[in-house]
């Protein structure tokens, strides 16, 4: 592990800002390629002065940003028609394709937003935002906004551990628990924000 990650420091030293945007459009797709393997070398080339935090921030969400576009695609050109057609036979009808389709499209973008910060998640809620057609200056917009917020982190947790491999482990484990903790006291707000937002409307 300590080796890979002195690879991945020379590697994206010498391959720079393109280099970021690389590997983490592979690590927001269905890749399993984790991004705590590669925005903390980043963070520790800033504090070397080699990178600056806004070349790192920028590359690592326009990364993030084109890996969901991708997933995005897959989702409207071939998951959306498979469904369609072929879904009845997994207990899918078009009823509850369209009612979940109508949730996303309601809910969408909270749910893009707090996906991006989600370990296991982040990687996937491009898809269900692909089936529903969610609007895709909107999608853009929350997926960068979250994935900016991941990226800033893990760039935070690099500048001050290093190459201690152990260190950016436990930092990112912790910074995982505070983020769900923080998106789960988001979803209650969003919640009762919805509630009386419909009694207002009513």
């Amino acid at each position: 592990m300590y080796s890979f990650l002195n690879f991945l420091v020379e590697t994206i030293g010498s391959l720079g800002y393109p280099g970021i945007v690389i590997l983490m459009f592979i690590e927001s797709t269905f890749i399993p390629f984790p991004s705590e393997f590669i925005i903390p070398p980043a963070g520790y080339l800033i504090s070397k002065n080699q990178m600056t935090w806004t070349g790192v921030i920028l590359s690592g969400t326009a990364g993030s940003v084109m890996g969901a576009l991708f997933n995005y695609a897959i989702a409207v050109y071939l998951g959306r028609p498979f469904i369609l057609r072929y879904g009845k036979y997994f207990g899918i009808t078009e009823k509850k394709f369209r009612k979940g389709e109508l949730f996303y499209l309601k809910h969408g973008n909270i749910s893009t937003f707090i996906g991006r910060l989600i370990l296991g998640v982040r990687q996937y809620i491009s898809f269900p935002a692909g089936l529903a057609r969610m609007n895709l200056k909107k999608f853009c917009f929350y997926t960068a906004l979250g994935a900016g917020i991941w990226v800033w982190i893990l760039a935070y947790i690099g500048f001050f551990a290093g190459n201690n491999k152990e260190m950016i482990l436990d930092m990112s484990r912790q910074w995982s628990i505070y983020l769900i903790i923080g998106c789960a006291l988001l979803v209650i707000v969003y919640i009762l924000w919805h509630k009386r937002k419909q009694k207002t409307m009513a």
